[in-house]
């Protein structure tokens, strides 16, 4: 909720851009998090199927009218998420046209990370099972880096609303959104 409050027009801006990205007859994950939660509201297609680990996220996809599917999993209360290794297992059959997911960290060195192993070890088996991954992180995640790396910054697209420093285009596939 305290997250929920910060860089809230970049937060907005990439989450637009994110949802313009979803056509119809795409098959989607979305990830626990602030920006991917803000995802909703604007998405416009209408015939598609989600898959999320964010029980707040799936209520509020399934009022919009979309079919929602949950992993299996233990709650983590703090960030509102499915976890654990049955979430993993029955991410496992899943093959994703575009998944979007959230990071804690962006670094050159030690690529995409997330401070919590349960977490990285879902958003790592997503990317594996997706066509095209997006990160959305806004600018303040760029030179940081947390706990656990789950990918490294080839394997995905990045949206951030503006990059500090553009070394950071050498080494991954960034949209600047602002």
């Amino acid at each position: 909720e305290e997250k929920s409050h910060l860089y809230n027009d970049e937060k907005t801006a990439i989450a637009k851009y994110a949802a313009s990205l979803i056509e119809d007859g795409d098959f989607v994950f979305i990830d626990a998090g602030t920006t991917t939660e803000k995802m909703i509201d604007y998405i416009s297609a209408k015939n598609v199927t989600f898959v999320t680990n964010a029980f707040v996220h799936a209520k509020k996809l399934a009022q919009r009218g979309f079919k929602v599917f949950l992993p299996a999993g233990e709650i983590k209360l703090t960030t509102e998420a499915i976890v654990g290794a049955e979430c993993v297992s029955s991410l496992q059959a899943y093959n994703f046209t575009k998944s979007f997911i959230g990071a804690n960290g962006i670094s050159l060195s030690a690529g995409v990370s997330t401070p919590d192993r349960n977490e990285a070890s879902i958003k790592a088996e997503v990317i594996r099972h997706s066509r095209n991954a997006y990160i959305l992180s806004d600018h303040s995640k760029f030179d940081q880096i947390t706990s656990v790396t789950f990918t490294d910054l080839d394997k995905v697209i990045i949206i951030t609303d503006r990059l500090s420093d553009k070394k950071y285009l050498t080494a991954a596939n960034i949209k600047e959104v602002m």
